[in-house]
This record gives structure tokens, C-alpha cells and sequence, in this order.
């Protein structure tokens, strides 16, 4: 049966991919966003389709609709973004939750929550399972993002035990495709763009920190398989992939990609940035019968096509 499913930051990298795949299969989609950090050209291509609703409104507000389903994918996720105004960033994860699950609760419908790798910090094990309750920095300049995804847990897990509330709960691992901005200050965007544009690749650190990239299209596979699983499965549940990559060698594939002439130049590492990053993604696999299959290089090419399209447009 075909659904209407409100996705908040619908306008963002990810819900605007999962957007156009709820579409594609015949779902009705109310987009939210406050374009803080979304972007009305991501959702462009759909605004023709009579299916598609967009809504300009802040989360942190109550919103009063009438849906079968919610994805909660609403704040700013890199640092260069959320550190900007950390206290609104830290409020939409905490009110936006509060405001979303209270909605789904008196609808009672089933709730998504993207939470993040963040929770986890700068993590004592690697690869990182769901049960590893991480090492973050309370009082830091992330603060604002992982703290506030990880109350956000806390919250939609008490709306589940205090509510028998119908939850979700996916944590994202770094992801990366067409759609993300230019600016927003993540590593493959960062890097692709300045390849492109022949300046100096940034690399924070020596270059030895480590990251799974996870491309797009695998990554909404995993949410929506996520949503659509027994409802005995709240998560939480790492999606992501589980090839690690050091920051150097992402920019030396990049370099090679893009045939750029451009030179990496080394910057200190930010506070409190993770030394590792890779999921344990047994549970998925298991639960979820999902994995990451697009290669790391596959995927770039496909990023950089994009953003070079962009950059000449």
C-alpha cells in the first residue's frame, strides 16, 4: 500500500535522495526544511510531481499533519555547518525530536530517526558496534551535533518504552554523493572541489585518521529497509561502509580522478576529530539483509561529475 511519508531536511544531501526514492516507489512525500542548510535546488526535479508536498518550517516548532510515516533527518551535519549556530543545532535535534515523536505518537505511526557515527566520538574501539556507548566530548565544539543526536536517542528510546511508540533509529556513517554543497566543509566535497578547482587540497592532521565512505544510493537503500523492517527492530543500527580508507589516500584517489595538479597541504587536526571511523554493520546485514556495495572509486566519479557540472554551471 502506497503511503504518505513526511521526511524532514528534505532539502539536505540525504532527503533529497530519499525523497525522490519514496517517489519512485509510489509514495506520497510531504519535504520539510528550513534551508538552513538545505537547498530548494536539490528538490527542483520534483516539484513537478503531483505526489510531492514541500513545506517551509523549523522543527523546532510543532508541525500538525496528517501522515502514515516520518523520517527525521532534520539538522545540519558537518561541523562547518552545525558549529555555526551550535545552540539551534543542538534544539533541532532535541526539540525536532521532541516535536516529531510527539506527532508520531498522536498519529500513531512509525518514526525514523537518522542519528550519526558521531554519537560514538573519538571511539576507544574500531570498528565501532551498537553497543559501544562512545567517547564524546560533552563541553566541545561538536558537542552541539553529538550530544544532541545522542539525547535525541535517548528520547525517541523513552517515547518506545514510555509510549509504545513505533521507533526507528539508523546511525550514519560518513556519506557522500551528488547533492552534498560545495561548501559544507566535509572531506570528499572539500576535496573534490578543490581538485577541481586546482587549489591546494586541505588535509587536517597527517592525513592517517581513517573513514568509511558510504555513497548515496546505498545508504537510502539502508534507511528505507530500515523503516520497512518488523517493528521489533528499533536499532539502533549502523549503516555505512565497512572499507576503511585513510584521509590521505582519499585525497590521492581524488587527485588521481580528477587528473589534478593541485599539491595537499597539511593544516592541525580540529579538537575532539575522531581518529577512526568504521561501522560493525553485522547487525544490518542480519536484520536488515543490507550491505554497502558501490566501490569508493565508483561512487567518486560519480560525485565528481557532479560537482564539476556545478562548478562550470
Amino acid at each position: 500500500m502506497n503511503k504518505k511519508i513526511l521526511v524532514t531536511g528534505g532539502a539536505g544531501f540525504l532527503g533529497s535522495h530519499l525523497c525522490n526514492l519514496l517517489l519512485d516507489n509510489g509514495n506520497e512525500v510531504i519535504c520539510v526544511d528550513n534551508y538552513f542548510t538545505g537547498s530548494k535546488n536539490n528538490i527542483l526535479d520534483l516539484l513537478h510531481n503531483p505526489n510531492f508536498e514541500v513545506i517551509r518550517h523549523d522543527i523546532t516548532f510543532p508541525l500538525y499533519v496528517e501522515v502514515d510515516e516520518i523520517y527525521n533527518l532534520a539538522c545540519p551535519a558537518s561541523p562547518v555547518d552545525y558549529q555555526i549556530d551550535p545552540v539551534q543545532t543542538t534544539k533541532t535535534s532535541v526539540h525536532g525530536a521532541i516535536n516529531m515523536l510527539g506527532l508520531a505518537k498522536r498519529l500513531k505511526i512509525k518514526i525514523l530517526q537518522a542519528s550519526t557515527s558521531e554519537v560514538y566520538g573519538d571511539p576507544e574501539i574500531n570498528p565501532q558496534v551498537e553497543e559501544y556507548w562512545g567517547k564524546v566530548n560533552p563541553i566541545g565544539t561538536r558537542a552541539c551535533y553529538d550530544e544532541g543526536k545522542r539525547c535525541a536517542e535517548t528520547l525517541f528510546f523513552d517515547y518506545y518504552r514510555q509510549h509504545k511508540l513505533k521507533i526507528k533509529v539508523a546511525r550514519i556513517f560518513n556519506t557522500y554523493g551528488p547533492k552534498m554543497q560545495p561548501d559544507d566543509g566535509r572531506v570528499v566535497s572539500n576535496f573534490i572541489v578543490q581538485s577541481l578547482k586546482g587549489n591546494d587540497i586541505t588535509i587536517f592532521g597527517d592525513g592517517s585518521q581513517t573513514r568509511s565512505f558510504c555513497y548515496v544510493d546505498d545508504l537510502i537503500d539502508g534507511i528505507i529497509k530500515m523503516m520497512n523492517s518488523d517493528d521489533k527492530e528499533t536499532g539502533p543500527i549502523n549503516l555505512g561502509n565497512i572499507e576503511e580508507t585513510s584521509i590521505k589516500e582519499v585525497a590521492e584517489l581524488i587527485l588521481k580522478l580528477t587528473n589534478s595538479k593541485s599539491k595537499i597541504i597539511y593544516k592541525p587536526l580540529p579538537i575532539d576529530d575522531p581518529k577512526v571511523r568504521c561501522p560493525n554493520t553485522d547487525k544490518a546485514k542480519n536484520i536488515l539483509k543490507w550491505q554497502a556495495k558501490i566501490p569508493l572509486e565508483v561512487g567518486l566519479k560519480k560525485t565528481i561529475e557532479y560537482f564539476d557540472n556545478i562548478l562550470k554551471g
